[in-house]
């Protein structure tokens, strides 16, 4: 399909006048300034969504402005200031500078994982998968899709894993040499128990790699009383940036050891990751406006403090929840169990999640689905990013009428 585009008026330059045509004939050729591509583009005033889904969050102004900073090419001194910037930052606000290092690649917090998973675990020896949920279970099919030999500890979905099963595995296979878990199972809003998981990982003297996708400064996380070796987090859920860079935060002590272990890919080698990061360089071509935004994300997260981002999103799960409770709505796990940023709830019997989510989106608002076997079963409400308390108490109201239309009681 041709489309006829507008002419664009001057500024123009004729250059050379005695220039032929592209033709080759003779007349001038006109050259338009750059400057006309400079001028402000016209903008629509889009009404605010809130997502109430894990990722990705509402961020605020000053990190979506940070992508209209200017293209840079990410071999130049000013990309490796920024790459410098954003692995001092992520070390620095959760106060593990001495310890840890932070390898970025540009993906979603799936791509850390892989990266993480493929590059842990030494030839011979095996991964020890902890999985109560979607996220754990996709820990094991990175390992199946390495062949890396692994063993998985199994609860039901909702389910904290049993200690007790944990210990008889490291007890019988001694040669599991990581243990893997996810901190925020957000399959169903568990929050594991990764402290006590962490002491069983010590007392056999594994090393211990930590799903923290959606719980990195959304729930506490003792980086030093846990002995955490490799820690994965992505820059769109709790830490309030964009989509397309993720992390490690590696023990740096545990550097010389994956320094030994033979590359299994190549996009996702950490340790060579780690050595570009060092010369203030990067391995491929990353998502330079997704750096840009991260680093203003991370001043807002220093800005803000950690503890004090967590105790903002347990406030705000906890004002949510009291207004569920008050609607009827049944919680799918144990309040005792959940995290700060996500409430599973059952769907009101004889109301499809189809019908709630776009009642809800009409005014606003996105839910989220469950998954696998719970599709049918429940909805979820995440409230990370950044949204206003006055946008929690309009999505409840929203979702009282929601309810009550249906016909489902409210009180």
């Amino acid at each position: 399909m041709l489309i006829d585009l507008p002419i664009i008026p001057n500024p123009v330059k004729t250059y050379p006048p005695h220039a032929g045509n592209c033709n080759g004939g003779g007349g001038a050729q006109k050259w338009y300034s750059a400057a006309i591509f400079r001028q402000p583009q016209p903008t629509t005033n889009m009404p605010r969504v809130v997502l109430l889904n894990p990722g990705p969050v509402n961020v605020t102004p000053k990190v979506r402005e940070a992508l209209l900073k200017e293209d840079l090419c990410h071999r130049e001194k000013e990309f490796a200031d920024l790459l410098h910037s954003i692995r001092g930052k992520l070390v620095k606000v959760f106060a593990i500078e001495k310890d840890y290092t932070a390898v970025l690649i540009s993906g979603s917090g799936t791509a850390a994982l892989e990266m993480a998973v493929s590059s842990c675990l030494s030839e011979g020896r095996s991964l020890l998968v902890i999985r109560n949920g979607v996220y754990g279970e996709r820990i094991a099919k990175i390992a199946d899709a390495y062949h890396l030999p692994s063993i998985t500890v199994d609860t039901p979905w909702g389910e904290p894993p049993r200690l007790e099963d944990i210990e008889r595995a490291l007890h019988d296979h001694p040669e599991i040499e990581v243990v893997a878990a996810v901190h925020h199972e957000t399959t169903t809003g568990l929050l594991n128990p990764l402290q006590e998981i962490a002491n069983l990982v010590q007392a056999h003297e594994k090393k211990f790699l930590v799903d923290a996708i959606s719980s990195l400064a959304g729930d506490p996380l003792d980086f030093d009383r846990t002995a955490i070796d490799l820690c994965v987090g992505t820059a769109n859920k709790c830490l309030q940036g964009l989509p397309g860079v993720s992390f490690v935060l590696v023990k740096k002590s545990e550097i010389r050891r994956l320094e030994k272990i033979p590359p299994r890919n190549l996009y996702f080698n950490l340790v060579n990751h780690y050595r570009a990061h060092e010369k203030g360089d990067t391995l491929f071509t990353p998502a330079v406006q997704i750096h840009y935004a991260l680093d203003a994300a991370l001043d807002e997260l220093a800005e803000e403090t950690v503890a004090g981002r967590i105790q903002r999103y347990r406030d705000a799960a906890h004002n949510l929840r009291r207004g569920f409770r008050a609607m009827g709505l049944e919680f799918l796990i144990p309040e005792a169990h959940h995290s700060n940023t996500l409430t599973a709830l059952k769907l009101p019997e004889g109301m499809p999640y189809d019908h709630l989510h776009d009642r809800l989106k009409d005014r606003g608002f996105v839910i989220y689905a469950g998954q696998g076997g719970l599709g049918p079963a429940i909805f979820r409400i995440a409230n990370m990013g950044d949204i206003r308390p006055e946008e929690f108490e309009r999505f409840l109201e929203s979702l009282k009428d929601c309810l009550a239309s249906s016909g489902k009681p409210t009180d």
